[in-house]
């Protein structure tokens, strides 16, 4: 089994359970993970630059933080289609080709949001066009996605639901930002990355 085999049936195994998590038997729910990405493409937009009216500079951190929110949808989608975790990720491994001809990344956003409001579904390669447009690699995605995925899990199991969670850690820095050290401390590449970040982020809530 390759490296990326595993990072992404890791993946697949943390969406179906945050899924599971919120609603107990989610893939019968009929849930528009659709219209999450297409609305999620439009903050990404915003994140981006538009607006020919003013200056604008592409927000890159931000942008590649909504691609992930959108991978996160995007999974949830092909784990409802049926299809097995097997086909699944060779699915992915063959159509997630990070490059892109497109000089305007905001064009190649709008294939993207296009074809999902035309189908409803998620398309892989067109999306892969987009990490290419911010030099997002397949790393980065993992990182980020499991990061974010273990993140939500932690706040779950700390309080989230009844209000006792507490956003801003022992030295006054935001969740996010424990994080994002406690991420780049570990080796992604270890099947145990996503325990060892979890573990690493009781370690820094409790101190």
């Amino acid at each position: 089994m390759s490296a990326q085999h595993q990072q992404i049936k890791i993946m697949l195994e943390l969406q179906d359970g945050m899924n599971t998590k919120v609603t107990a038997n989610w893939q019968a729910q009929g849930y528009e993970w659709y219209r999450a990405i297409w609305v999620e493409c439009a903050e990404l937009m915003d994140h981006y630059g538009w607006k020919w009216w003013k200056k604008q500079s592409p927000d890159t951190e931000q942008v590649a933080l909504e691609l992930i929110d959108i991978w996160h949808f995007g999974l949830s989608i092909l784990l409802q289609s049926g299809s097995s975790q097997d086909e699944i990720i060779a699915l992915l491994q063959k159509e997630l080709v990070i490059a892109t001809d497109e000089k305007d990344f905001r064009l190649d956003l709008e294939k993207f949001a296009g074809a999902t409001l035309a189908d409803k579904q998620f398309h892989i390669g067109l999306f892969a066009r987009l990490m290419a447009g911010v030099n997002m690699s397949f790393e980065q995605l993992y990182r980020g996605y499991v990061g974010k995925n273990v993140l939500n899990f932690f706040r779950q199991d700390h309080g989230y639901k009844d209000g006792t969670y507490r956003k801003h850690w022992h030295d006054g820095r935001e969740d996010n930002e424990h994080l994002v050290d406690a991420v780049q401390s570990l080796d992604a590449s270890r099947a145990e990355f996503k325990d060892e970040l979890y573990q690493a982020l009781v370690k820094r809530y409790s101190m």
